[in-house]
């Protein structure tokens, strides 16, 4: 059965609050498919996450395309957006290329880019205008992190506010269907969030937006290092991974040891 859900399942609704996690892997989406989380976002975090890389400017489209591939095989009826990589989109033409490449081959239901400069605002409504759904992302842009000075928080004086929300009224007007808004101050992105017609997906930027994106890593604290502070996880499991494997290998030694002391 083919993915269920469209765009127009996403509209801004008064005590809905719309839930999105990161997917990379298959049996995760496999057990993201039985819940009732409303989107799934195969983001190029997955360079942090998956591969180990320092950065998300070292994923490629192809790699893209492979997760987001396997997330689809595990999560077929899930809402799937997923994100154009650095470079992919670095001028309008070969933006309209990859976008549609990446839309085709993996079956999602939409793409994600960041920032709202020209050429980026015209590339979305070209896209749109072709049947490619575009989600939009302001704010904190990790695929910018070296050009922005690092991870900090957006919207601190009235300038950085101000185009904050002159980029999100762009993007809404070039038709994104919805926009994230990462690591803005409260104020900023409740202004944003009353303004816009289209949902606002905060990460980071307080609870008064349309819905929530996590890293599933970081919500289950799945690695060594500590999630970022505006994640509470829900449990430590990689504390909980290391005890059971601990205790396996241990109950491994233990039985070694008896089986050679009985031969001796």
């Amino acid at each position: 059965m083919g993915p269920t859900h469209t765009t127009r399942t996403l509209k801004k609704s008064k005590g809905q609050h719309l839930q999105m996690l990161t997917c990379y892997d298959f049996q995760t989406a496999q057990l993201l498919e039985q819940t009732e989380l409303d989107m799934i976002l195969v983001g190029d975090s997955l360079g942090n996450v998956v591969l180990g890389l320092e950065t998300t400017v070292q994923v490629g489209l192809d790699e893209m395309i492979l997760f987001t591939k396997a997330v689809r095989r595990g999560a077929p009826t899930k809402f799937l957006v997923t994100d154009l990589p650095f470079g992919t989109y670095a001028d309008f033409q070969s933006g309209l290329q990859n976008a549609i490449k990446l839309f085709q081959q993996t079956n999602a239901q939409a793409v994600k880019l960041e920032g709202a400069a020209k050429y980026q605002l015209e590339l979305i409504e070209r896209l749109t205008e072709n049947g490619v759904p575009v989600m939009g992302h302001i704010g904190l842009r990790p695929q910018s992190v070296h050009q922005m000075g690092g991870y900090y928080t957006h919207g601190k004086n009235k300038a950085q506010a101000e185009q904050l929300l002159k980029e999100a009224r762009a993007l809404e007007k070039a038709g994104c269907f919805s926009v994230v808004l990462e690591c803005i101050e409260p104020e900023i992105s409740k202004q944003i969030t009353q303004e816009l017609k289209i949902p606002t997906i905060g990460i980071g930027s307080s609870d008064d937006t349309d819905g929530q994106v996590l890293v599933i890593n970081d919500l289950l604290h799945l690695g060594v290092t500590d999630p970022p502070k505006f994640c509470r996880p829900l449990a430590n499991l990689y504390e909980i991974k290391k005890e059971l494997i601990e205790a396996y290998l241990n109950k491994q030694r233990r039985t070694e040891s008896s089986q050679t002391q009985s031969l001796s």
